[in-house]
């Protein structure tokens, strides 16, 4: 299946998706946009940060006409928390005029069900999108189920200024480099002593 098959209509060619396309969020006017502040909350690139708004309105997209519940990668989900801070935006003209229904944020009430029910739901929602859109969803924003609901990292805030983060094996090799570095001085000392 790909996007441009003439003989599928599919969600860019609607209405919805062509009023959600052309939707800036957040004030205008603001000196710090949504899209920055989004990437400054997460820490992301410019450019990752423009594709997950993209794809934050094309999970909208699915809420609203899927017919079922659909839930979001985290980092949709991210931007649907920032967006909802903006109360009177995603409120007042996002579902309002834009969405034209009201999109309720639902999280989860925790336990095995829940984790089991929200990740059959992901699966599902990844289906979807591939129906709506005609492409598969990409892989950077939308891991796969198992990911998502599995080895993906749960939020912490840190404050950048307070700690370094190091990926897991770097700090692993990290530490082997410094017992080495321990065992080699040991050796000299004793050598010398």
């Amino acid at each position: 299946m790909s996007a441009s098959d003439p003989s599928i209509e599919y969600a860019t060619s609607t209405e919805l998706w062509k009023r959600l396309d052309s939707y800036v969020i957040g004030p205008e006017t603001a000196t710090l946009s949504f899209p920055a502040r989004l990437a400054r909350e997460n820490r992301w690139e410019a450019d990752f940060t423009s594709r997950v708004i993209c794809e934050y309105k094309r999970f909208c997209y699915l809420a609203v006409t899927a017919g079922q519940e659909v839930t979001p990668s985290d980092a949709v989900d991210q931007a649907w928390h920032l967006h909802l801070t903006y109360s009177r935006d995603y409120w007042g003209e996002y579902c309002e005029e834009i969405l034209q229904c009201d999109l309720h944020h639902g999280p989860t009430a925790g336990g095995a069900a829940e984790k089991s029910r929200f990740y059959d739901q992901y699966a599902e929602t990844l289906e979807l999108y591939e129906d709506a859109f005609g492409e598969t969803a990409p892989p950077d924003i939308w891991p796969a189920a198992q990911r998502r609901f599995g080895r993906d990292p749960k939020g912490i805030r840190v404050n950048p200024d307070d700690v370094m983060v190091l990926e897991r094996r770097v700090a692993i090799l990290g530490a082997f480099g410094w017992i080495a570095l321990g065992v080699g001085i040991a050796v000299v000392v004793g050598v010398i002593f």
